[in-house]
């Protein structure tokens, strides 16, 4: 993979802003590998994400933001660059479901994901032996009623103690408490199947076969306090018909869970994602 530093910046629109940072680039040499705008006409708001040579640039990123700090002044930016040669930190949290942790570390494992996976935590040890294989270190801290408070205190002990830079509920069957939520906005994703609201609760796979529905999907979204009602990062469907029985339904929706999951992660860790109010612009 090309090393490169990524530009992401959102700001009010206005006149001059590519042309601006652009300048700028222009000035240090800086070569732009990949380009991308949005103006949201209804919020008045603009979004740029740019990737640049690295070595094109006669200096590292502390330098960069002092020398592009006037420009974001001026534009009133929300910024930041980032180095594609420091791969995001990444715990996975998971309960006994194995499909998602298992297609994230195969691609982790072929390196598909430019990430490092730095633990596991589950509040059960089904998928101990598989996580360890891959030399990842397993955590099993229980959840129950009584104990809620000590166990999510260890699981934020262990998200600042592996400096993580994201946490990702991969079919973690535990609500996180709102604490963790607001510590680490933007950080944590999840996700689950697309029923909601309508079958919510158990065996929504059950419910749903009841109802007849013709669209199995997953939802990938960042975990914020409102349960489930996250900036939406990835979405997809597969269409079933009468023929598919329930087991039907439950593989085909663990395949569109793990596919969205992966793809809103690996959005997420190429900073290809910028969040606004309860909204996300995802850049290809």
């Amino acid at each position: 993979m090309e090393h490169t530093y990524r530009l992401v910046i959102s700001c009010p629109d206005r006149v001059g802003i590519v042309a601006k940072v652009s300048n700028f680039l222009s000035t240090y040499n800086g070569w732009i590998t990949e380009a991308s705008h949005h103006s949201d006409t209804q919020t008045g708001w603009f979004f740029m994400r740019h990737e640049i040579k690295a070595n094109s640039i006669p200096f590292g990123l502390d330098q960069f933001r002092t020398a592009f700090e006037p420009i974001a002044r001026e534009f009133n930016m929300n910024w930041h660059i980032a180095d594609s040669a420091q791969p995001k930190k990444v715990i996975l949290m998971c309960s006994k479901e194995s499909h998602c942790v298992a297609d994230l570390l195969h691609r982790w494992h072929s390196r598909e994901i430019n990430a490092e996976i730095v633990a596991v935590i589950s509040n059960h040890e089904d998928l101990r032996r598989m996580v360890e294989w891959h030399e990842i270190p397993y955590h099993h801290i229980p959840v129950n009623q009584n104990n809620r408070d000590e166990t999510f205190g260890e699981v934020d002990g262990l998200i600042e103690g592996y400096e993580a830079d994201v946490v990702v509920l991969a079919r973690y069957m535990q609500i996180l408490p709102g604490s963790l939520c607001e510590k680490y906005p933007g950080k944590v994703i999840n996700i689950h199947h697309s029923f909601l609201p309508s079958f919510a609760g158990a065996r929504p796979y059950h419910q749903a076969y009841s109802r007849g529905v013709k669209l199995i999907g997953a939802t990938c979204h960042y975990v914020t306090q409102d349960l489930d009602e996250g900036p939406i990062i990835e979405q997809d469907v597969v269409r079933i018909s009468h023929s598919d029985s329930i087991e039907d339904m439950v593989r085909l929706g663990k395949d569109v869970e793990k596919n969205v999951l992966s793809r809103g992660l690996r959005a997420h860790i190429e900073d290809r994602v910028i969040t606004y109010e309860n909204k996300t612009v995802v850049f290809d």
